[in-house]
């Protein structure tokens, strides 16, 4: 399950690698910058699902929909899933 503090990471390492500042980001997407700043740094609380498209799509990023897991996974599940990342 993505939460904000993946997300946030990896809209800064999305942003960085192609070579775009934060103002850049805040230029493209509307989203101020203490809103950005807080997500890129694990400090957002909330952040509503457009802010998250507008950010998402500006640095080439997309959400997956998936069928939910019935059950919440084992560690042995975890290792799997990264394994196979």
């Amino acid at each position: 399950m993505l939460d904000l503090l993946t997300l946030g990471a990896e809209t800064a390492k999305r942003r960085k690698s192609l070579g775009l500042r934060q103002a850049d980001l805040v230029e493209k997407t509307g989203i101020s910058r203490a809103t950005l700043n807080a997500l890129e740094n694990g400090r957002c609380g909330e952040l509503g699902f457009s802010k998250v498209m507008k950010i998402a799509s500006a640095v080439g990023l997309e959400l997956k929909l998936q069928r939910a897991q019935s059950h919440r996974p084992t560690l042995e599940d975890l290792l799997k899933e990264e394994a196979n990342d």
